[in-house]
């Protein structure tokens, strides 16, 4: 008999609040997330899809995970 899988419980995905390192302006992505994320307020560049997590900008320190 072939073994069945239990989903986890615990999500890989998550919401991430962003903070802008050029304006200061806060943003919420989310992680997986297949598009190129950019500030609302100026319009920098925060991160790129890379088929899975997100890469944020290096200058993007300011990151909060959301539950």
């Amino acid at each position: 008999m072939p073994e069945t899988t239990i989903p986890s419980e615990t999500a890989r995905s998550s919401f991430l609040r962003v903070t802008c390192p050029d304006c200061g302006a806060k943003r919420i992505l989310f992680s997986h997330a297949d598009t190129r994320a950019t500030c609302d307020v100026c319009g920098a560049h925060l991160a790129t899809p890379t088929g899975g997590r997100l890469a944020l900008r290096k200058e993007v320190e300011s990151v909060e995970v959301l539950h």
